[in-house]
């Protein structure tokens, strides 16, 4: 038997107790093309920060990971050049592509940061500065006119680096942690690793992580955000490697008839991407091959979602940003104080 329905017809032996059977191809397989297509043309933001005393290599090391000069030279501070009183907050940006994929990347730089006798409350520019990016983005969301695509200069992800010490974390480590963990996606590095033998660098990886378990600091990725089963196995492993223990060099050299990256020592060349020699391979894969978007919709579902509720419960709703004095303008305003304080009541 057929039953009509308007303009369209079927069967009733087409269906089944769990729903109708599919007679022909539909094309629903094609929306990842199209997303695939969109995202293209718009391209990718990624914005990542870079935290850590001078000379552990930062720049460089980011130069090695999108294998471009995207940072500022790492040379150190020049004798005549003076270490800054306080910390600067320097940002550089670049369009890196790569097979017809544009991205965006913009390099966070920290100098100065731990470079002071006294490094009390160093971290609050950095923290501040992570904020600011995250009012900007909720003005731009409450205008009553808002931008079709909203320029997104929040930190994706904050690199912070531990000196390859071999004893235990500084004080100044854990404190930056435990207070920009909440706000930020963090993830421990170790720096200039081939400084330390293997034994070593794996006794101070054990020694940071269960420094960083017992001062309470969970680095990205959580483990409460693990989605599924497979991502919680995924991430497990990737959990139980860090902090990753790196090397970074913009310089090449001949190995066994190959061109490699990496640094020149007496006994010989240190490949930073070759596994046996350090972690810099698992990083890059971690960070950009497989983690990236991930990092982006954390900011954007987590952290930054928690800095918009925070706002909105202080301020009893966040005042749109008028486009003209007229009276109707001015009604929408008041409109959306209003609608804004119902919904922090709600909640």
């Amino acid at each position: 038997m057929c039953v009509v329905n308007r303009s369209d017809s079927y069967c009733l032996s087409d269906l089944s107790s769990g729903g109708s059977t599919l007679l022909g191809y539909i094309g629903i397989d094609t929306i990842i093309e199209q997303m695939r297509k969109k995202t293209m043309k718009t391209g990718f933001d990624f914005n990542i920060m870079v935290v850590g005393h001078s000379g552990l290599g930062k720049s460089t090391l980011v130069n090695t990971l999108f294998k471009s000069q995207v940072s500022r030279k790492s040379t150190g501070w020049a004798r005549d050049e003076k270490i800054p009183k306080t910390i600067e907050i320097k940002s550089v940006s670049h369009v890196i592509e790569e097979g017809g994929v544009k991205m965006k990347l913009t390099v966070v730089d920290t100098p100065g940061f731990g470079d002071q006798i006294n490094n009390d409350n160093c971290w609050e520019p950095i923290s501040k500065f992570i904020n600011e990016q995250y009012e900007k983005f909720l003005k731009e969301e409450v205008n009553i006119t808002r931008k079709k695509r909203i320029p997104d200069t929040r930190v994706h992800c904050c690199l912070y680096f531990i000196s390859p010490t071999g004893h235990s974390l500084r004080q100044l480590d854990i404190e930056f942690m435990k207070r920009l963990s909440h706000s930020v996606n963090i993830i421990p590095v170790i720096a200039k690793a081939d400084t330390l033998t293997v034994e070593e660098r794996q006794e101070f990886k054990q020694r940071v992580r269960k420094e960083l378990e017992m001062s309470g600091i969970e680095f990205y990725p959580q483990k409460e955000f693990d989605e599924d089963m497979e991502d919680k196995s995924d991430n497990d492993k990737i959990r139980e490697a860090m902090p990753f223990a790196v090397v970074g060099s913009d310089k090449e050299y001949q190995v066994n008839g190959k061109r490699v990256l990496g640094r020149k020592t007496a006994w010989g060349i240190v490949e930073v991407e070759n596994p046996n020699h350090c972690e810099f391979a698992q990083l890059r894969d971690f960070l950009i091959r497989s983690h990236l978007q991930d990092l982006k919709e954390v900011t954007h579902n987590i952290h930054y979602e928690t800095y918009r509720a925070k706002r909105l419960n202080e301020n009893g709703g966040l005042h749109p940003i008028p486009s003209s004095d007229t009276q109707e303008t001015a009604t929408l305003v008041t409109y959306e104080m209003q609608f804004c304080r119902w919904q922090c009541v709600c909640n």
